[in-house]
């Protein structure tokens, strides 16, 4: 025994610790638990062994101690991560620490951050991370329209109302009147919103032109025509026709020969098939108005008419400058044979208006010239006198065409005298006249031939009027 008590005493130590895997190995040593135990009931023990004894069974109890306390660890962090404690305190320190600490509570890992440092808040992933194409999202108040590729602005432009639509319509149609180009009246039409007052452009061109020249009357066929298809179509044009028949009672207050020339138009449209030809027969039986009926009745024949001579292209007859000298120059000479017969002065100037020739207007000079010379007596030659001057005072005739006209007879005198022997001293008293009635300059009247001088130099008349 003495022996065993010294081999304990003596044995290796690790400063005073016990090493567990000493223990382990030394757990019964030389004396077995068995042994132990005998020693024990037996009241043999030394003190030495009993100190040795007591070591161990600490010893024991702390490795023990160890493995239930991390096992009771995992567990309850486990439960708190799924059930969220809510009874900690989050303004307290610990309660900070375990709300905000980015480290893994699960008791596992090496304690890096989770997600390896991206996730939490202001976090856009971790380093190397490629996100997929995302489409962007309207609803997304970060959007923004500007960025987010090719833009496309659209102009909006609001309809226009009846009064707005009347104040816009009448300058384009005047206008039109002047330059007679309906590609850019189709133009400033496509720019605008019309909206369901579209029709309407019809019926106010159509009023414009009521109101103004056979010409006007002309261009606003055209326009209709060329319009049909593009900005108006057969609906359109059938509705602002019939609001046109419905307003007849008013416009001829205006105009007394509106159901005429409303007829007119309607047969014009339809030969241009801008109107649908079933236009005429909606109407059979169902119209009250007198003038309306009149209107209708006038679209009817002229459509009826199967006459190669009669054209509805010219219906409104062929305007201005467009027409031949030689129409314009009989037209000339007619309108003064009926003012010689009536003495009218009112009229010979709405027919000279109507004729829409001013850069023509010499030659009506030129023939009441001649025609006073050819004429016998002083009536004709008062007559005319009196028209050339109605006609200057009103600015029908332009100081230029006067003297165009006058020079003219001029130049030609020396012909005119082989038919009529008495044209030069006719030509002295008519230029005087002009010139007291303040109808020629001065200078005009000086410029006046002699019969001397036609009779001494009349190759150089020829000359000039070549």
């Amino acid at each position: 025994m003495a022996t065993e008590i010294e081999a304990w005493i003596t044995g290796p130590k690790n400063d005073g610790v016990f090493s567990l895997e000493q223990g382990k190995g030394e757990e019964d040593g030389p004396y077995g638990s068995e042994d132990l135990n005998e020693l024990e009931v037996n009241g043999n023990w030394t003190p030495q062994e009993k100190a040795l004894h007591e070591a161990r069974l600490k010893a024991k109890a702390k490795r023990r101690l160890r493995k239930s306390s991390s096992r009771d660890s995992n567990r309850e962090s486990f439960s708190d991560s799924v059930s969220g404690e809510l009874s900690t305190d989050p303004h307290s320190p610990k309660g900070k620490n375990a709300v905000n600490d980015r480290k893994s509570r699960t008791g596992k890992g090496r304690g890096l951050p989770k997600k390896g440092g991206a996730g939490g808040k202001g976090v856009w992933g971790a380093a190397g991370m490629v996100y997929e194409v995302e489409e962007p999202d309207a609803k997304d108040p970060n959007y923004d329209e500007s960025s987010q590729g090719d833009t496309v602005y659209a102009t909006v432009v609001p309809e226009l109302d009846e009064r707005e639509l009347e104040k816009t319509i009448n300058p384009i149609v005047q206008e039109y009147f002047e330059h007679g180009d309906t590609k850019e009246v189709e133009m400033l039409l496509k720019e605008l919103n019309l909206g369901h007052h579209k029709y309407e452009f019809s019926s106010l061109a159509v009023s414009l032109s009521l109101e103004g020249k056979a010409s006007h009357r002309e261009l606003t066929s055209r326009l209709l025509s060329d319009l049909s298809g593009k900005v108006l179509s057969e609906k359109d044009m059938s509705r602002a026709f019939d609001k046109m028949l419905k307003e007849l009672p008013d416009l001829i207050l205006d105009t007394p020969e509106a159901p005429q020339m409303l007829g007119q138009f309607i047969a014009r449209a339809i030969a241009d098939h801008a109107l649908p030809m079933s236009f005429l027969d909606c109407y059979k039986g169902k119209v009250d108005c007198d003038h309306a009926r009149a209107a209708l009745d006038r679209a009817s024949v002229l459509l009826s008419m199967k006459r190669k001579i009669m054209r509805l292209d010219n219906v409104w007859g062929v305007g201005g400058g467009q027409r031949p000298v030689k129409h314009l120059i009989k037209e000339m000479n007619l309108l003064l044979k009926e003012y010689l017969v009536s003495g009218e002065l009112s009229e010979a100037e709405h027919c000279l208006r109507d004729l829409e020739v001013p850069h023509f207007h010499h030659e009506l000079v030129y023939e009441a010239v001649v025609m006073v010379l050819e004429s016998t007596g002083d009536t004709a030659l008062q007559m005319m006198v009196k028209l050339l001057k109605a006609f200057w005072q009103t600015g029908l005739i332009t100081l230029d065409q006067m003297n165009r006209g006058f020079q003219r007879v001029y130049d030609e005198l020396p012909e005119i005298n082989l038919d009529v022997p008495h044209a030069h001293s006719i030509m002295e008293t008519f230029v005087d006249l002009c010139y007291k009635e303040s109808v020629i300059t001065k200078q005009l009247r000086d410029s006046c031939p002699t019969r001397s001088e036609t009779c001494v130099f009349p190759l150089a008349a020829k000359h000039r009027q070549k």
